[in-house]
């Protein structure tokens, strides 16, 4: 059996939901997968297949990567260390999260363990590669140690690593990946919404050259409670855009949206000049993650069509290629 998650979109208030203003966010049909079986040694054993990472380790050996990765983010909380500098490593995420989860239950592995994983969600683009890698993995070990999480706990524990990866996580990520669809978040309360109704692409851009939690950091200086408050006016707008199934609606939400991060300098220049044209053909987009603050890159922007008109001619044209994204209702489960 393995653990199957799916990726997600921000349709509104990233960033401000940092800050506590609500957001609205749709889990989409791209997946992270993680199984776990018995290994013939007595050692913990990482196959993760997008990382192009495989090696063993000793229970001991993770447990000290453990307590220096939370060493490194108390200096980050002390203003010592950029957040870039608390996971070194990628797969330092996954070896948080397992080690973090035995240690959290006083398990005592008596064989050892094989954690085997990949996804075909876009990493460090804004879809939520991390928060789907850390459910993963962790429900994965849960199923093969067979001991039942709560809700509160996969959120609980996903959170303490997710903060390892983004400085100061919201939790908007973890939680549309457990539970699917889509949902409004406003300080770790959600609220299912209807589908939107007009069509979705997503075009990858590229991954940022700046981080996920470098961006919430240069966000951090110069956001002003004005900007944070208008953030929330456009999420209500696209909020009651769902309720009410109004395309123009949420299409005008997705524009106001758009020009409040480009007023947050995490839109590069070339993102805004692609936006721009997709505006004056009918779409409305924005970028769906943390953005970027250097580079052409800004990681997946979403595009809201109208009429059912197809932006893949216009996005090709600036070199990108557009794909119709769907919802995933189910969010995190077993499969076979």
């Amino acid at each position: 059996m393995r653990a199957v998650a799916p990726g997600k979109l921000i349709l509104s208030g990233e960033h401000a939901v940092v800050y506590g203003q609500p957001a609205i966010a749709m889990a989409v049909n791209r997946y992270a997968f993680a199984t776990v079986e018995r290994h013939l040694s007595s050692l913990i054993s990482f196959e993760l297949f997008n990382l192009k990472y495989h090696k063993d380790h000793t229970l001991k050996a993770l447990r000290a990567i453990k307590h220096q990765l939370l060493d490194n983010y108390g200096a980050f909380q002390q203003g010592q260390r950029s957040i870039k500098d608390v996971l070194k490593l990628p797969m330092e995420l996954t070896q948080f999260a397992i080690t973090n989860l035995l240690d959290k239950i006083n398990h005592k592995l008596t064989d050892g363990l094989q954690l085997k994983t990949h996804s075909d969600i876009p990493m460090g683009c804004g879809m939520g590669s991390s928060a789907a890698a850390i459910l993963v993995a962790t429900h994965a070990m849960a199923n093969y140690l067979q001991i039942e999480l709560s809700d509160d706990l996969y959120l609980r524990y996903g959170l303490e690593a997710e903060n390892l990866q983004h400085g100061q996580s919201s939790g908007l990520d973890l939680h549309v990946c457990y539970h699917g669809g889509c949902l409004q978040f406003q300080n770790h309360h959600i609220e299912p919404l209807p589908l939107p109704a007009c069509p979705i692409y997503i075009v990858n851009t590229g991954t940022p050259q700046s981080s996920t939690g470098e961006c919430v950091a240069h966000v951090k200086e110069s956001l002003q409670d004005t900007t944070l408050s208008l953030f929330g006016q456009v999420t209500e707008q696209f909020r009651q855009g769902l309720l009410e199934q109004d395309s123009q609606r949420l299409m005008a939400a997705v524009k106001h949206n758009h020009q409040l991060l480009v007023s947050l300098g995490v839109v590069p220049e070339k993102i805004q000049h692609f936006i721009t044209a997709l505006e004056a053909a009918g779409f409305s987009a924005k970028i769906c993650g943390a953005g970027a603050t250097q580079g052409d890159a800004g990681g997946i922007i979403m595009i809201l069509s109208n009429d059912d008109k197809d932006p893949s001619a216009l996005c090709q044209s600036y070199g990108y290629q557009s794909e119709l994204i769907t919802c995933d209702t189910q969010g995190l489960r077993t499969a076979a």
